[in-house]
């Protein structure tokens, strides 16, 4: 038994090669300048620390506290690609007035404010700027300052890297399943990204979904296309249609369709496409809201039900060329004026035993 667990290690750890180096903000700095360190443009989205937070950071830096480890990933070109360290590694450039936006163009130098043992960092900026900014030996010793960079080598494991990631995500604000999902595929493949990006845009969808702010800077509409794709014409088997522990099923479709693009991402888009102008055609922004019986009108928010007996049962149809239903208000107010009888309660239940109930459901409603 124990060998059979030394093996076990010994594999896990060839999944994730890593080194461990000590730079100073300095030189890490200089990395990121000479374009040898990355940030995605598509993550910065993710930079969501506030002032106060940075300004920890900085506390934390100036009185000598550690700090955790800074995660990167070597590509193929040797580069590094950040991992895990979003936030303490922007919040040091943007306070040196270098960190840059999606769009490449320079954001203001940051605006410390005071913190619990630093009241008098209040209003300081980068540079000896009369009494507002920090004094060279201050930036002295903020550039001086060290860091912990663990490298994970590009022959780790994609998948290895990801659990990883999930596994670090716990230092400042936590990031959504999606948002961590989002910088695994950047780092495999931002020209994947891009591309999905691009299908959270496309008009039928924005014009159907109606989400509020705060879903769409969670990446919720990312995740739900990423769950189109993924379930449109998945055969489903067993009882949960082998869709148990769904969240790790859809991290693994992302990885590998990531992995492989462009691979059936034409068709994907088609498919995908047709579905949404469909829906906005013939439906409305109230199609994925809950249908009141008693009221008789739409109510309420998203409806991930409605979502995934509707979109993805037209999609099934699009894709394997049989003919679809197109009175589609008139399908979600059948579908909640019958789901007790033919769902029963989805309330509770765990993603994936709910998509065992409501996509087979949504194939049979939308069939014409």
């Amino acid at each position: 038994m124990s060998d059979v667990l030394e093996s076990e290690i010994a594999s896990a750890r060839r999944e994730v090669s890593a080194d461990t180096i000590s730079m100073s903000v300095s030189e890490l700095t200089s990395l990121y300048k000479e374009g040898v360190l990355i940030i995605r443009p598509e993550f910065q989205r993710l930079f969501r620390w506030s002032a106060e937070q940075k300004s920890r950071l900085v506390e934390s830096m100036m009185l000598g506290i550690p700090i955790p480890s800074i995660f990167v990933s070597q590509d193929e070109g040797g580069k590094w690609e950040l991992v895990d360290g979003l936030q303490r590694v922007s919040t040091l450039l943007e306070m040196q007035g270098l960190l840059v936006d999606a769009s490449g163009q320079p954001l203001p130098a940051l605006t410390l404010t005071a913190t619990r043992y630093l009241k008098g960092l209040e209003g300081k900026i980068w540079g000896m700027d009369g009494t507002q900014g920090l004094s060279s030996a201050q930036m002295l010793d903020m550039r001086l300052a060290r860091l912990d960079i663990r490298v994970i080598k590009r022959s780790s494991d994609p998948k290895a890297k990801f659990d990883l990631f999930q596994r670090l995500n716990s230092y400042g604000s936590a990031l959504t399943p999606q948002e961590i999902r989002t910088a695994l595929i950047a780092g495999i493949s931002g020209e994947t990204l891009t591309w999905l990006h691009g299908l959270t845009t496309h008009p039928g969808l924005v014009e159907t979904l109606a989400l509020g702010d705060r879903l769409i800077d969670e990446q919720f509409d990312l995740e739900l296309v990423l769950r189109f794709l993924m379930l449109h014409q998945r055969e489903l088997k067993g009882k949960r249609g082998g869709l148990g522990d769904f969240p790790s099923k859809l991290n693994d479709w992302s990885i590998d369709f990531a992995e492989n693009f462009p691979t059936n991402s034409s068709e994907y888009a088609g498919v995908f496409k047709s579905t949404f102008d469909v829906l906005s055609r013939e439906g409305s922004d109230l199609l994925f809201r809950k249908w009141d019986t008693n009221t008789r009108t739409f109510r309420g928010g998203f409806s991930s039900t409605s979502f995934e007996a509707i979109a993805i049962g037209i999609g099934y149809h699009i894709a394997n060329g049989s003919a679809y239903r197109v009175d589609i208000l008139e399908c979600a107010k059948e579908l909640w004026s019958t789901l007790p009888t033919t769902l029963g309660t989805t309330t509770g239940l765990a993603t994936g035993d709910r998509f065992a109930k409501t996509i087979p459901l949504g194939r049979a409603l939308m069939s014409a």
